[in-house]
């Protein structure tokens, strides 16, 4: 990136991180705000990776604003610009840390926790501590919400890998909103591991850090992490208490992970403390937060099977559009564009099956002729007409095209060679004969009433060879019999060279 590039590019993250600033106050109106208004805003020259972490940032102020199809085409296209690539660079950790939240958040939770590892790792060869620091918040924070759930050996040993990763986190960065998120989370790890006066320690400072900046999302893990230590202690009133703010913050910043997890571990306080209504409330709060979640889950699956769906037409139009581009459009056959497409693949498998490919040119006689004498309308009309005939004469594996003009082409690939004698089969010749007797046989009254009868010459060229070189001998033998006298059927001979005029 040239220097005003990088410029665009450190101010569109300033202000995405602004928009993240704001969700974490709880600040929801200004956040949808100023997000929409840096929607519209991609500075242009950004890299790969760049252009990624820019995209998957939104993508994650997308989802925390409940913005859910806009947060996962967000990611998608963040997550397809780096693809193909090999992931390297603090963008490129950046950008996969964050995609390890959101796959968190839509429930692929084995991808999450793999990704989150990679993010990790990336970021270790970089230079850029924040970002690291940031890495480790997101495994270390996603460890914890796993041993939440586990039993109590497994959790312990989840908490025991959590802990140095927050420690390594807090050595990096010692102020700001990715040290007071790495502090928050680094408390409850230490309460999973019995540290219990250090992670008290830990959560009050975090209150007090959450105050001064306005930070919600840290008020709500705090007071969370005060509760189960309280809990632990059995203080079941001081631990409600916390409970109670760590789900009102949580629901304040609309963090429905936040909430199910919190929800359900202020039921089982009021529940031991003989609260049925506190119980209640927080069952509802849970069920409420799962809801949503559910929601989020049914909208993401929507959001993909529309996706899904657009791409498929999307790929049936463009399919359509090249068949049509291959195709003649008065006589329905391929047109050069399509044999050209076609003929090196069927060659090629000729050749690998042990089959010599044909190739029949055909030219209608004295064209002009009858076009003068019928009008242009009947010529086209008796073009349609030898197209039927060649249809009619040639087999379903045969590829017939309109050359250009009055001029077809048809590519048999059917005879096989004869390795006793090293000769072919004539199928190319007898096909060749049976279209030029079709089309002399044929009534053409009810086309071209009584004037000029269209005839064809043929050439025909046979090898194990390229489209191009079998069109040029089939050429040469096409010439020799126009020559001759028309109507007629004319074979290349390997003595004869190659036709100096290249296809037309």
């Amino acid at each position: 990136m040239g220097q005003d590039d990088r410029i665009a590019a450190s101010e569109a993250l300033r202000a995405d991180k602004e928009v993240r600033l704001l969700i974490d106050a709880g600040r929801t109106d200004e956040a949808n705000t100023l997000f929409d208004q840096l929607l519209a805003k991609i500075p242009p020259g950004l890299d790969a990776w760049t252009r990624a972490a820019l995209l998957t940032r939104r993508a994650v102020a997308a989802w925390r604003l409940r913005r859910i199809p806009l947060a996962l085409e967000l990611a998608a296209e963040g997550w397809s610009d780096i693809d193909a690539d090999q992931p390297h660079g603090s963008f490129a950790a950046d950008t996969l840390g964050r995609l390890g939240y959101l796959l968190e958040g839509i429930g692929h939770r084995r991808a999450s926790l793999d990704i989150s590892r990679v993010a990790v790792d990336v970021a270790r060869t970089g230079d850029d501590v924040e970002t690291l620091a940031h890495c480790l918040q997101g495994l270390a924070g996603t460890l914890n919400f796993r041993a939440c759930e586990q039993p109590p050996d497994d959790a312990l040993v989840t908490y025991t890998e959590a802990v140095p990763l927050f420690e390594e986190g807090l050595a990096l960065v010692s102020e700001g909103r990715i040290h007071l998120a790495l502090l928050a989370a680094y408390g409850a790890a230490l309460a999973g591991v019995g540290e219990i006066d250090r992670a008290e320690g830990i959560a009050h400072e975090t209150l007090e850090l959450a105050a001064r900046h306005e930070n919600r999302w840290a008020r709500s893990v705090g007071n969370w992490v005060l509760s189960r230590i309280r809990h632990r202690q059995g203080a079941l009133g001081e631990a409600t208490e916390h409970g109670r703010i760590a789900v009102d913050e949580a629901a304040r910043i609309n963090d429905t992970s936040l909430l199910q997890r919190y929800s359900q571990d202020l039921a089982d306080i009021c529940r031991e403390n003989e609260d049925a209504a506190g119980e209640a409330a927080a069952l509802r709060c849970n069920i409420t937060a799962r809801q949503t979640a559910m929601e989020t889950l049914q909208e993401g699956l929507g959001q993909a099977l529309e996706q899904r769906r657009l791409a498929i037409r999307a790929q049936r139009l463009a399919t359509a559009a090249q068949e049509a581009a291959a195709r003649d459009p008065l006589t329905g056959l391929s047109n050069r564009l399509g044999l050209e497409r076609m003929a090196p693949g069927i060659l090629e498998r000729a050749v690998a099956t042990g089959r010599v490919p044909w190739l029949v040119l055909i030219d209608v006689d004295w064209f002009k002729g009858v076009n003068d004498a019928a009008g242009h309308a009947a010529g086209d009309a008796a073009l349609r007409e030898i197209a039927q005939l060649l249809r009619a004469e040639c087999r379903g594996g045969d590829v017939i095209a309109r050359w250009a003009g009055d001029e077809f082409v048809v590519l048999l690939t059917e005879a096989r060679l004869d390795h006793s004698e090293g000769r072919t089969s004539p199928v190319g010749v007898a096909v060749a004969e049976r279209i030029r007797i079709a089309v002399d046989h044929h009534d053409w009254t009810a086309v071209l009433g009584g004037s000029q009868r269209p005839t064809v010459s043929v050439g025909v060229a046979t090898g194990q060879d390229t489209l191009e070189r079998l069109f040029a001998n089939a050429d040469v033998a096409l010439y020799r019999a126009k020559r001759r006298g028309r109507n007629r059927v004319e074979v290349h001979t390997p003595d004869e060279g190659y036709a100096i005029r290249p296809p037309r």
